[in-house]
């Protein structure tokens, strides 16, 4: 099927605009998720029940539920208790609470891969637990989750088109809208479609370049 430059000139705009919301949604989320998620996987491998059991049932709960559901949760639920935040807050706050339970696990394995000998050595030198955990564990767990960190980055953006349902104006929500009007599927979800392959692209060059340099510094 030839390409309808015309068409494609009409819409491109509508698209754009749509992507960088998207953008900013997935960075933001990113952003939160990593930092929520280190701070679960500390809690997680904690020997104290009371921290380790609150931070295991939501990492379950969060990985074991529908990114759906948990968006509706925020969004309908938030508001039927008389709490109510915006179409792009409450999309923000679904995709950081699911990308924290995915990046717990990720740091959890990375932090556990480390030779026990580490945290022997920091302490021996009279650095505290939590020191050595911030200088000496972390960084070196860090280096070994980058690759699957940037996958699961990739995977939040392309998830990230379920908040279209909750009124965003996304990149899948400006496609359903130009396709409702247009009713020309193959073309608008095609530049959709292309528009999110350019946009997880660089991720994925980035996640393999981070695998081939473990892989020479192993």
């Amino acid at each position: 099927m030839p390409i309808d430059l015309e068409f494609l000139r009409s819409i491109l705009p509508q698209l754009l605009a749509g992507a960088w919301i998207t953008i900013q949604l997935t960075v933001f989320s990113i952003v939160a998720g990593v930092v929520l998620g280190l701070a679960l996987a500390l809690l997680r491998i904690s020997r104290i029940p009371i921290l380790s059991a609150p931070a295991i049932a939501y990492i379950e709960f969060m990985r074991g539920t529908p990114l759906l559901a948990q968006i509706f949760m925020v969004y309908f639920g938030l508001g039927s208790l008389g709490i109510n935040i915006p179409d792009f807050l409450s999309g923000f706050i679904a995709l950081s609470l699911n990308s924290s339970a995915y990046n717990a696990e990720i740091f959890r394995a990375g932090i556990q891969s480390i030779s026990k000998g580490q945290m022997e050595a920091a302490r021996s030198l009279g650095l505290s637990y939590a020191q050595s955990m911030a200088y000496i564990i972390v960084p070196q767990a860090f280096r070994f989750c980058l690759p699957p960190l940037g996958n699961e980055f990739i995977a939040l953006l392309k998830d990230s088109s379920l908040v279209a349902i909750i009124g965003i104006s996304d990149l899948m929500r400006v496609g359903r809208e130009i396709n409702g009007r247009t009713l020309r599927s193959i073309e608008v979800f095609g530049y959709v479609s292309l528009i999110y392959l350019i946009m997880t692209l660089p991720l994925s060059q980035l996640v393999n370049a981070a695998e081939r340099r473990l892989k020479r510094g192993a």
